[in-house]
């Protein structure tokens, strides 16, 4: 084992490992901290843990994430990632820079990088400000994020805001020279006492240089595209990453249903389109609240005598910024919020049952129900559908999953995840 990874949420997991995969690192994903000895093939190169730390209390983020770390490093891992979001969801108090500390502290190092871009989404830093697409991040659709609006670009506020040290930056003009550069201003800087060090990127040439300069680094930070860069420093070929595919590819899926929990734009635009096409089914929130096992059954009904169309059925609790305020002003963020999971949770074990072997998900919050409710202890990654959201494959049951975070993939996502394998 040489790379560890501690993901903060379920899509941002399989995120980061279809890249380490794609990049040539053998990889499994792990849903949980495992409590038992598990037996890990030996030619897996990169472990990913998911965790759902990503809006919970801090301290349970942190302690969750620190434990992470230390079975991470019994397994004998000589380096170690904290993945969060690309467009680095969290608030003024955390959890992104309180679990950074914690993880510097528990390997007693006091320095690391902050880079969750990922070009190939339109996810940039230009000066230390994170864009989305060719807006500031306060100005893109994640400004009206539900749980975590993001109000503020600069990623160095909103580091020294959550975490305990000052914030560097290594600009455009420098990354650009490549690895040697980049080499030599870390080391600038952390002697300069800087904690953290933002890194701006515009491609993925930047992070494969950013990669081989953070290369001694004992914690690196980032979204999924660093991870571009860090794969490259341990691949040796193309061989194990390959036969890891294959075991992720989807296998015997003879019933298919999609599941939306996300209200992001993308999604939004997503489940629009399915709807044009293909057998949708939008759910009622104050049934999910009042009456959830007998609406459970009536949803599981309408799937069931919608799967032999062209498309799989969608059971979707999307929506638009607008409606989502009335549902939570008139319910509770927390209340509604929590009845849509319980519901998902009662369906996806009501499907099981009933065979439903292949699952597309999108959004963070609904993957990390589905998987629970499925009791999958692990992944194989598969081949990708689109950047950052490969299939995978239960490790301990005939299961396969596509787990998309809210804003991936583009209007025809749902359909060309159902391609065929």
């Amino acid at each position: 084992m040489q790379l560890g990874v501690i993901a903060d949420d379920f899509t941002g997991a399989t995120d980061i490992a279809s890249f380490l995969v794609n990049n040539g690192m053998s990889t499994i994903q792990l849903t949980s901290i495992p409590k038992q000895p598990i037996n890990i093939d030996c030619n897996i190169q990169a472990v990913v843990i998911s965790l759902k730390s990503r809006s919970c209390a801090v301290n349970i983020a942190v302690k969750e994430s620190v434990e992470a770390l230390r079975w991470l490093k019994e397994q004998g891992c000589s380096q170690f990632y904290f993945k969060y979001c690309s467009t680095f969801d969290s608030t003024d108090k955390g959890n992104i820079g309180p679990v950074i500390d914690a993880l510097l502290d528990e390997l007693g190092e006091s320095f690391t990088v902050i880079s969750p871009s990922l070009p190939i989404n339109g996810r940039t830093v230009y000066q230390g400000y994170l864009f989305v697409m060719d807006k500031l991040l306060s100005d893109s659709g994640m400004k009206n994020h539900p749980i975590n609006p993001m109000k503020e670009s600069s990623l160095i506020k909103l580091i020294e805001r959550q975490a305990s040290g000052k914030c560097g930056l290594i600009p455009y003009c420098e990354i650009e020279k490549g690895e040697i550069a980049i080499r030599e201003q870390l080391t600038r800087l952390k002697q300069e006492n800087y904690r953290y060090v933002v890194l701006d990127t515009l491609t993925d040439e930047h992070l494969v240089s950013q990669g081989k300069a953070v290369k001694d680094l004992k914690l690196v930070t980032g979204g999924s595209g660093l991870a571009i860069g860090i794969a490259k420093n341990f691949a040796k070929n193309d061989v194990n990453s390959k036969q890891a595919q294959i075991l992720g590819k989807p296998q015997g899926h003879n019933k298919t249903v999609l599941l939306s929990g996300s209200c992001s734009l993308m999604t939004n635009k997503q489940v629009e389109f399915y709807k044009s096409i293909a057998p949708t089914y939008t759910l009622n929130i104050e049934k999910c609240i009042n009456q959830p096992e007998d609406y459970c059954q009536v949803v599981i009904d309408w799937i069931n005598n919608h799967q032999k169309q062209k498309y799989a059925p969608l059971v979707s609790a999307t929506t638009d910024i607008e409606q989502l305020n009335v549902i939570q002003q008139t319910w509770g963020v927390e209340k509604s919020s929590q009845a849509v999971e319980y519901f998902f949770k009662q369906l996806v074990i009501a499907l099981e049952k009933q065979g439903y072997d292949k699952y597309i998900v999108a959004g963070g919050e609904t993957s990390g129900v589905v998987v629970q409710a499925l009791n999958v202890h692990g992944f194989y990654i598969g081949p990708t559908i689109a950047p950052g959201v490969p299939w995978v494959r239960s490790i301990n049951k005939s299961i396969s999953l596509a787990l998309k975070s809210g804003n991936f993939g583009d209007e025809s996502f749902f359909v060309t995840a159902q391609g065929d394998f």
